[in-house]
């Protein structure tokens, strides 16, 4: 038997954000295995937490879709890193709170995570990317995308902003609309994504509309995220997205030089409202590290009989 654990991620507040299925001890199972057990949750995500190959690490991931095993992906980082804490320290926790480090292995590479972990309320993941956002120059035609999508063309771009494809491991095509009007409209056709979405880092990109501003006051964007490749008809929340999404907020925005801490909007249509922070450090003209974390809340847990 494999104990798991139930986590909403990107939120404070059981049944909203992401679910994340978390399988520990995970080290006797195939990856067919674990592919088999992801489909079975059903869920956008599952991690299953592994011995790490280096033993100064917490722990090594791995993180399935329903349909396949990713590199990356936020929201099984942030969970996973509050579900070790959780279980390391168990009712253990002091009054005033505990921050701790973890280092973790990811097929991306190593992802260091900052948590905060207070008696009674939810877990804080923060970590930083293992590889920063980049544009992958695809060429990629507006009319295609919004037919795809349900929108006009028209409502396509705002500002700087234009449809781009952009990747920090898992690439998403970038879809700027005016306003949360349109971002409500959206509707993915998974046929028609499959005909016109590029192909980035080796993989079919998923499709990851945005405005600025949100219904929370302090959001920065309002987002929808979706994946009809991996399974996923739409996420509540893609740590992964915001990623990418960093490399695009520099270039049409044209950071400057310091820090920017910002607020994403997701999973409001779907009634699992969900924050990212995205926190992006520039040095000059360049970005120097990218940070994205949020809360986790645990809701279940359970054993594995397979």
């Amino acid at each position: 038997m494999t104990d798991y654990a139930i986590y909403d991620v990107f939120t404070g507040t059981a049944l909203a954000g992401n679910p994340l299925a978390v399988v520990f001890d995970a080290d006797h199972y195939s990856g067919d295995r674990m592919q088999a057990i992801a489909r079975e949750f059903n869920l956008s995500e599952t991690v299953f937490v592994l011995k790490p190959e280096n033993p100064a690490h917490t722990a090594r991931l791995r993180i399935f879709t329903p349909a396949r095993e990713l590199p990356f992906a936020g929201h099984p980082t942030v969970g996973a890193a509050v579900a070790l804490a959780d279980r390391r320290l168990g009712a253990d926790v002091p009054a005033n709170g505990i921050d701790l480090v973890k280092m973790l292995e990811e097929e991306i590479g190593q992802v260091r995570c900052a948590v905060r972990i207070s008696a009674g309320q939810a877990g804080f993941a923060e970590f930083d990317l293992p590889k920063l956002s980049r544009n992958l120059g695809a060429d990629i035609e507006p009319a295609d995308i919004g037919l795809a999508l349900g929108l006009d063309p028209h409502e396509i771009g705002f500002e700087n902003h234009k449809i781009s494809l952009w990747s920090a491991g898992v690439p998403f095509v970038l879809v700027p609309v005016h306003d949360q009007a349109a971002v409500a409209k959206a509707e993915c056709n998974g046929a028609d994504w499959d005909r016109v979405a590029p192909m980035g880092d080796g993989q079919l990109a998923s499709a990851y509309v945005y405005c600025r501003g949100g219904t929370h006051h302090q959001a920065s964007f309002h987002a929808r995220m979706f994946a009809p490749g991996e399974g996923i008809g739409e996420d509540p929340a893609t740590g992964s997205a915001a990623a990418a999404l960093s490399g695009a907020i520099h270039h049409f925005d044209g950071l400057r030089e310091g820090n920017h801490a910002l607020l994403i909007e997701q999973g409001v249509e779907m009634g699992r409202p969900s924050l990212i922070h995205l926190h992006i450090a520039c040095r000059g003209a360049e970005v120097s590290h990218v940070r994205i974390g949020g809360e986790a809340v645990r809701i279940s847990e359970g054993k594995l009989l397979v």
